[in-house]
């Protein structure tokens, strides 16, 4: 088919969905006025730590520059460290009741729809003035905790600092280089001790990630393909792999969000988690394991589960992403619980953690900025910004938000998908089932990685079952495409 308008659909996409795609006149003042006030950052202001000395590095996507948090390990003996992240500070620019927060509030996340983005800040902020860019001089607040060689983490302390940036470094070079299959980063070696300093984030990581594990954290890899645009055409669908750069990050900022939950319930603070409940369909889980001849025990158990998938991603590589997509799909979405004490706990089943929120990316959700609010609050000693009512109507809001950004993306992915297979009418292929209930049944292709609906023959077809399916129907506009079961 001829050039497909994807811009034109992703904001009709944001419109359709509740989202205000564009910023008012009175945000954009307000973010040209904050990013003349982040020039004038005093390191000596109240309670305000100078922290610029260490040698921070930010890892994230090599084209991001919404930057939110920074990385920093003290090595205290061989079996001891302490490890410091440094969130961007986004409340001093964006306080509440502001223009900027108000927007922010509206849409409550940055959405990413593979062909635009769509910031929760104006970019004057989110990759300017609040962003933890190289080379820039940021507020932040610093949580800091001492991780010893089993993976606990203990002392937590939360600051106000200035520090600076001395890197920005991307998944795919500090994950070739660490797994060995690439040079030394450019931007490392410029840094004298950043490569010791990454090396020793790694091991640290490991650390976490190790003690989490033995809780019954589940390890997944699941496919979610980003389209490749050039020139306002797709061209491919990609799909990001884990390396042990992106591990780092993501086991540092588990026990950072965990970390906080508990240091603002240590303090009775009335604070949002994300929490993860035991899965209603663990019959189907179980069922999956038996057909693979495996047993998990009846009623729901993390530790189980855990070990479960560590064999089968020993055992078959090749499929593991199916079967995590499978087990993502009946473990069910999270959601934003208000919780103030330890008897309030839901807890996140897929991460093995008992006290868990959202505070490490400030610049892309609402619910991050409004822990950062409670944090400033408790180490100024003042009230909490929120009463618990308060809390309780901003975490639905932040819950439906964020459900419904992964709808705009998944669409907008969905509408990449049938541009793509639009002229493979008739083409047949291997697929796995993701979904099957009263509102249809799913399947995703393997090659290449796609998802539609199975519109005939689909009877009796459950989550995981794998499938051979012929393209019949494709409706960009929609994002449908449309396969019968063979």
């Amino acid at each position: 088919m001829g050039q497909y308008n994807f811009r034109a659909r992703s904001r009709q996409a944001m419109l359709e969905s509740g989202f205000e795609p564009e910023f008012r006149p009175e945000v954009k003042m307000q973010a040209k006025d904050a990013l003349e006030r982040a020039k004038q950052i005093d390191a000596l202001a109240p309670g305000v730590r100078d922290l610029r000395h260490l040698i921070w590095s930010s890892i994230d996507n090599s084209d991001s520059l919404d930057l939110d948090q920074l990385e920093y390990v003290e090595q205290i003996d061989d079996r001891n460290v302490r490890l410091h992240i440094a969130i961007a500070d986004v409340d001093w620019l964006a306080p509440i009741g502001s223009s900027i927060d108000l927007h922010a509030e509206r849409n409550r996340c940055t959405v990413y729809t593979g062909v635009d983005i769509y910031p929760m800040l104006p970019e004057e902020l989110s990759t300017e003035a609040t962003s933890l860019r190289d080379g820039r001089d940021r507020f932040a607040v610093v949580i800091s905790m001492d991780v010893s060689q089993d993976g606990r983490t203990s002392n937590t302390s939360v600051v106000r600092a200035v520090v600076q940036n001395r890197a920005r470094l991307s998944y795919d070079e500090v994950g070739a280089w660490l797994e060995g299959d690439g040079a030394l980063p450019q931007r490392v070696a410029d840094v004298d001790g950043l490569d010791r300093q990454i090396r020793l984030q790694a091991k640290v990581s490991r650390w976490l990630l190790d003690q989490r594990v033995k809780s019954g954290a589940l390890d997944f890899e699941t496919i979610e393909a980003q389209p490749v645009m050039q020139d306002g055409l797709i061209v491919d669908l990609h799909v990001p792999h884990k390396n042990a750069a992106r591990s780092i990050i993501e086991n540092m900022m588990v026990s950072a969000n965990s970390a906080i939950a508990e240091f603002l319930e240590a303090r009775q603070v009335p604070s949002l988690q994300r929490v993860v409940r035991a899965p209603a369909r663990w019959d189907r889980i179980v069922d999956l394991a038996r057909r693979v001849h495996e047993d998990l025990p009846p009623v729901p158990d993390p530790v189980s589960l855990s070990q479960f998938l560590m064999r089968r991603r020993n055992a078959d590589p090749v499929h593991f992403p199916d079967l995590s997509l499978s087990v993502v799909k009946l473990l069910g979405a999270g959601e934003y619980e208000v919780v103030k004490n330890a008897a309030d706990h839901v807890g996140h089943f897929g991460l093995a953690v008992h006290s868990y929120t959202h505070s490490t990316a400030p610049n892309r959700r609402y619910a991050d900025i409004l822990i950062q609010r409670l944090l400033k609050a408790s180490l100024a000693g003042v009230s909490a910004p929120y009463s618990e009512s308060e809390l309780s109507v901003l975490a639905r809001g932040c819950t439906e938000r964020e459900n419904a950004a992964r709808k705009v993306e998944r669409l907008m992915r969905k509408v990449a998908a049938a541009v793509m297979l639009s002229d493979r009418i008739g083409s047949v292929f291997d697929a796995i089932v993701t979904g099957a209930s009263t509102k249809g049944t799913y399947a995703r292709v393997l090659h290449p990685p796609v998802e539609g609906r199975v519109t005939r023959n689909d009877f009796g077809l459950d989550v995981g079952d794998r499938v051979r399916v012929r393209l019949i129907h494709t409706d960009p506009d929609k994002g449908h495409i449309d396969f019968e079961c063979l």
